[in-house]
């Protein structure tokens, strides 16, 4: 059996629902002049709308990454109808709408209702959307499967009285499996569940991670704690944040800052103290409660199938399709599945951008092969994790008439980047052209693995929305006197040994960066031992060389 999507009940719909005609009320007296533009930008921002260089944007939540085909079709039609024909993916597993009309918010809002979905907390001081493992429920290496805690965890935060006006934005990740594939070491809380010597499964506390200005890896708060347990510490959590976080300053108003102030031996004191004399009882998960959330999410059965025996055929008789299969596919825990990654990454098309008609055609083939479910990732791609071996050939074909099939998750194209000065309003420096640069360069599949697995991330302001701090190789857009210059770093990494990558040099013009990355790279490749990754060669090396190679004569 499968849990794939928790199904809203009566009291989930109702309050969508009436939150979409607060929304419009509110904006109707916004547009009439009857709301102040201050008041109307708090009441939006908690509704997932910005304001961006040229248009509002729209952020909607995906809960912890996971769709179904009449949502995904939904999306595809609020691109077509409200939007320019496309939306966008976010690290946080988001959707993003780059061009609705103001007037026009309102009424998506209440179409996404119709299918279950919302904007609620995408934006704004508050606990944002849950993020999780993409392979969740499916994956070999997984303890549990972590979206009941994810559910459990947005119900609890949404609305919630008390932290709908934090010092700042708040973010949470959870993962189940021994690899961690959502950057949970960067979130406010990371979560990551594990058995105690006892047997019992429970979860390591990770707190003040993050990125942005001041970026940090979090810290280990408490090394196991009981399931039932979790919503009341993460309680306490919040209430200490709450009360001690900075308030004056926005660059120093989220828990990693007050995190390194205290010392994280003096803020798990004041947490457990908090949690031991103020624990509210009501907070206790028991059994019945957590089953009942997991009863919510439908579920389906799984085939009872071998692994496919004409695979191996194929794969070997094929190098194209070879290819797609050895990067975008991946072993699922049922024998005669397969999970496969969809990349919309491709030469001309934005990381992360997916037009209306893919979308469409997606929800179908989701229905055709992966038991009607869609997911989105970390790094910006979809999956469907659902796919029986003996339709792995059939859809690859789909695939890539789609343009759906570019065989490069994972590797150096599989870049991560931020929307960049081209839309946002934040950002120094664009994103999008200098990935398409990078891409460019490495269109030939055989260069390209050969190569080997390197993560670039790309970000157009400090607030690092492309995480540049943990890719392999990082670029920092900055302005100097309205030209865009970027800066390198090496060594980021967001798995298991999560790490930030060390500045390279001074910033590089863009004309450059595009020569300066296929550098470092050809470095890597001259001094690579035999199948000697990049952050292994890094390590050995040092920057030294790679530094050598980029700075060489240049101004």
């Amino acid at each position: 059996m499968i849990r794939q999507m928790y199904a809203y009940n009566q009291v989930d719909q109702q309050l969508v629902e009436q939150r979409v005609a607060q929304f419009r009320d509110q904006t109707s007296r916004y547009l009439s002049g009857k709301l102040d533009e201050e008041v109307y930008r708090q009441l939006r921002l908690r509704n997932g709308l910005y304001v961006q260089r040229h248009a509002p944007m729209l952020r909607v939540a995906i809960p912890y990454g996971v769709l179904n085909s009449k949502q995904l079709r939904m999306l595809s039609h609020i691109a077509r109808v409200y939007d320019r024909g496309y939306a966008h993916i976010t690290t946080r597993q988001n959707f993003q709408f780059n061009w609705p009309l103001l007037e026009s918010v309102p009424d998506i809002l209440a179409e996404l209702a119709s299918v279950q979905m919302h904007a609620i907390q995408t934006s704004g001081n508050c606990i944002r959307n849950v993020t999780s493992d993409p392979l969740a429920g499916v994956a070999p290496d997984e303890l549990e499967d972590p979206r009941v805690w994810c559910e459990l965890l947005r119900q609890w935060s949404t609305l919630h009285p008390e932290f709908s006006f934090l010092p700042r934005k708040f973010k949470i990740a959870v993962t189940g499996s021994c690899e961690d594939r959502v950057a949970s070491q960067v979130h406010d809380i990371g979560l990551h569940m594990h058995r105690n010597e006892q047997g019992e499964v429970g979860f390591k506390v990770l707190v003040g991670g993050g990125l942005g200005r001041t970026p940090v890896i979090g810290k280990l708060l408490r090394d196991f704690l009981p399931r039932k347990e979790l919503l009341s510490y993460l309680d306490a959590i919040l209430r200490v944040y709450n009360l001690h976080g900075r308030r004056d300053n926005i660059y120093k108003a989220r828990i990693k800052i007050l995190v390194n102030a205290l010392g994280i031996d003096t803020f798990r004191e004041q947490v457990e103290a908090e949690w031991s004399n103020f624990r509210d009882n009501d907070l206790e998960l028991s059994d019945a409660r957590i089953d009942e959330v997991a009863r919510a999410f439908k579920t389906q059965q799984y085939r009872k199938l071998e692994n496919d025996q004409k695979l191996p055929g194929m794969v070997a008789t094929n190098p194209v399709f070879a290819s797609w299969y050895r990067q975008n596919t991946r072993a699922h825990k049922m024998p005669g599945y397969r999970i496969v990654f969809l990349s919309p990454k491709n030469h001309g098309q934005a990381p992360g951008d997916i037009d209306h008609q893919q979308m469409s055609k997606i929800a179908e083939l989701a229905d055709r092969y992966s038991m009607s479910e869609i997911r989105t990732t970390y790094s910006q791609n979809l999956i469907l994790a659902q796919v029986e071996q003996s339709g792995l050939y059939t859809l690859w074909q789909e695939l890539t008439r789609l343009g759906l099939a570019n065989p490069n998750v994972g590797t150096l194209s599989d870049i991560i980047c931020c929307p960049g000065f081209d839309f946002c309003a934040l950002a120094n420096a664009t994103s999008i052209d200098v990935s398409e640069d990078i891409m460019s360069r490495f269109d030939k599949l055989d260069i390209l693995f050969g190569v080997g697995d390197i993560k670039i991330n790309i970000s157009g302001c400090m607030n690092a929305c492309g995480h540049h701090h943990v890719g392999n190789i990082g670029l920092l857009g900055v302005s100097k006197n309205g030209t865009d210059w970027y800066q390198i770093t090496l060594g980021g990494s967001a798995g298991n040994h999560t790490a930030l990558g060390k500045v390279l040099g001074p910033a590089v013009e863009k004309r450059y960066i595009g020569d300066v990355v296929e550098q470092i790279i050809q470095t890597y490749i001259d001094l690579r031992t035999q199948g000697e990754g990049f952050l292994d060669s890094l390590s050995r090396l040092g920057s030294k060389p790679f530094k050598e190679r980029v700075y060489v004569n240049r101004d």
